[in-house]
């Protein structure tokens, strides 16, 4: 069994790392989100940046666009022209993919410094990235209304979580990668 543990040792740190910061971030996360009143549909303090954010990136885009709370659950409704497009909810603002995209790369940390750099480029990315995602959803809701589903649930996921993965193969492969080749030289 002590042969299996020093056989693998690699992916089970991996894997070890990778969970409990996951589970770390997510109750830190939780934490911050039981301080809102979910039951007078108070929107997370996050979620409502990412909504003004949004309406910023739409408003750059010359789109009329208002914000205002919800009364039938914690979201933010993104009004445009007078019509009611979307709703920004919780699982809008990215935040449960960037937990993912710390975990990872804290798994395959390298250096305090570079991987603290790498978090922070990362996490920007997202954010930015999630906030184009909003803005053009909204547009394509707005004048593609029978394709919601489609871009709602496949094409803009498809687009967040693929940028994750390039980053986490970025990390690998020039930062990690690039360590293990300098260390063996």
């Amino acid at each position: 069994m002590k042969e299996y543990f020093i056989k693998y040792r690699p992916f089970l740190q991996f894997l070890g790392i990778f969970l409990i910061s996951y589970l770390v971030l997510i109750v830190v996360y939780q934490l911050y989100l039981g301080q809102f009143d979910e039951a007078n549909f108070e929107v997370d303090g996050f979620t409502d940046l990412v909504a003004r954010q949004s309406k910023y990136f739409l408003t750059l885009l010359n789109y009329s666009i208002e914000l205002f709370p919800s009364t039938s659950d914690p979201s933010v409704v993104v009004q445009i022209d007078g019509l009611r497009m979307v709703r920004i909810v919780e699982g809008c603002n990215a935040v449960s993919v960037m937990i993912l995209f710390v975990a990872f790369i804290l798994a395959f940390s390298k250096g305090f410094l570079k991987t603290l750099s790498f978090v922070v480029f990362g996490l920007l990315v997202i954010h930015i990235l999630n906030i184009v995602r909003i803005g053009l959803l909204t547009i394509g809701i707005m004048k593609y209304p029978e394709y919601k589903h489609i871009l709602h649930g496949v094409v803009f996921p498809l687009i967040i979580y693929g940028t994750v993965f390039f980053l986490w193969i970025i990390w690998v492969t020039k930062f990690i990668t690039n360590d293990s080749k300098n260390s063996q030289a």
